[in-house]
């Protein structure tokens, strides 16, 4: 496949060999020891043999470089990245600096990354909130960087790797293990805490939180987005476009009674203010006046955040976000002897261990399996 030399009045030895593409190529081994040119030219005859196309700028890939490639590969697939940049240039490029080259980036130097990143501390300043007893100051609290944070980080640094071997820039990459994470959230609602929050809700945001409940579908992305051309109740469905969906994949709900009963009543009140020339293509809306004593007219629900908030502190419920309904709804699933694998198209979960993490059980369930077990006698 090729030789090594040296020339005449240099110390350096060169490699010579025959690259996948069939040109003859050079290749300087910038050692004067002649086993250093040797493994040289076995590198380079063992990519051949992987059908990897070898050029003598394999391995000369900066941190700069091939921080360029991981921003391309998600500009590709319409993903914005400007946190993504932002996050790398704070942290990962900071540390391992523009021009150092990959092939340095071993397993030692990633542990010695972890390890600078555990120590540093995010501060969150001291500031002024105002609330109904006066104004309240919060005093600076400081915290240590979380394990799912520094993850996210190797997780970009792993990939940025696989891209660089993909376009023929390394051959290799150092062994990347992620930390422990136990920071998975756990709640849901039962029943009687959820009617209790349906009733603290205002009446222009109730439906949202049902359907949510009910389907399991993400609030923002999934509930408030869908528009009377998915609701079809001739065949008793509800659709997800391919491109709406997080998992690009489109998505069917088959019309439940409670489901059915819920959107007619939207369906209901958007034709009456269709009738006096309203017109909102959103499922969900409510009734903005324009000006202090202007018209009513539907307007389409951007967030409910505020509002599931505070009526989770009036039922009892504090602490709990809007993706507590999507647990809520994968683990009635379960509980209802729906197939696990049905449930996961109903919610739209790709992977089993990300459904697991949704699927949880509660001292509930453990009470129901002891009476199951007492009402078996044992023989």
């Amino acid at each position: 496949m090729g030789c090594i030399y040296r020339p005449k009045e240099r110390s350096i030895w060169m490699v010579k060999y025959r690259s996948l593409d069939g040109r003859i190529r050079y290749e300087s081994s910038k050692s004067t020891k002649k086993e250093v040119a040797k493994r040289l030219l076995r590198d380079r005859d063992h990519a051949s043999d992987q059908g990897v196309l070898v050029t003598p700028d394999v391995g000369k890939l900066t941190f700069g470089e091939s921080v360029k490639l991981l921003v391309d590969y998600h500009v590709a697939r319409d993903r914005d990245t400007k946190k993504l940049e932002a996050r790398i240039a704070k942290h990962l490029t900071s540390y391992f600096g523009v021009n150092r080259m990959m092939t340095t980036i071993n397993g030692a130097a990633v542990m010695a990354y972890v390890a600078k990143r555990k120590t540093d501390e995010r501060v969150f300043p001291a500031r002024t909130k105002k609330r109904r007893s006066g104004i309240v100051t919060i005093p600076e609290r400081r915290q240590l960087t979380a394990n799912a944070t520094i993850n996210r980080e190797l997780a970009w640094l792993k990939h940025m790797f696989t891209l660089a071997i993909r376009s023929g820039k390394l051959l290799t990459r150092p062994h990347i293990e992620l930390l422990p994470e136990h920071n998975a959230r756990q709640g849901f609602f039962e029943p009687e805490q959820l009617q209790a929050v349906l009733r603290h809700l205002p009446e222009d945001v109730r439906p949202v939180v049902e359907f949510a409940a009910i389907t399991g579908w993400r609030v923002k992305s999934e509930v408030l987005t869908r528009e009377w051309r998915h609701v079809d109740f001739q065949a008793g469905e509800i659709r997800l476009d391919r491109y709406e969906a997080k998992n690009k994949e489109p998505r069917t709900f088959v019309m439940t009674r409670d489901l059915r009963t819920l959107l007619e009543r939207q369906h209901a009140e958007h034709e009456r203010l269709k009738k006096k020339g309203h017109v909102c293509p959103f499922v969900f809306f409510r009734l903005v006046a324009l000006g202090r004593k202007g018209p009513l007219r539907p307007k389409p629900i951007k967030t409910i955040t505020k509002a599931f908030r505070t009526a989770c502190l009036k039922a009892g419920c504090p602490g709990r976000i809007l993706h507590d309904l999507r647990r809520t709804a994968v683990r009635r699933f379960v509980r209802n002897g729906i197939p696990e694998r049905v449930a996961m198209q109903l919610s739209g979960h790709k992977t089993r261990s990300v459904f697991e993490r949704y699927n949880i059980v509660s001292d509930g369930d453990l009470r129901d399996a002891a009476a199951r077990l007492d009402a078996v006698a044992i023989r």
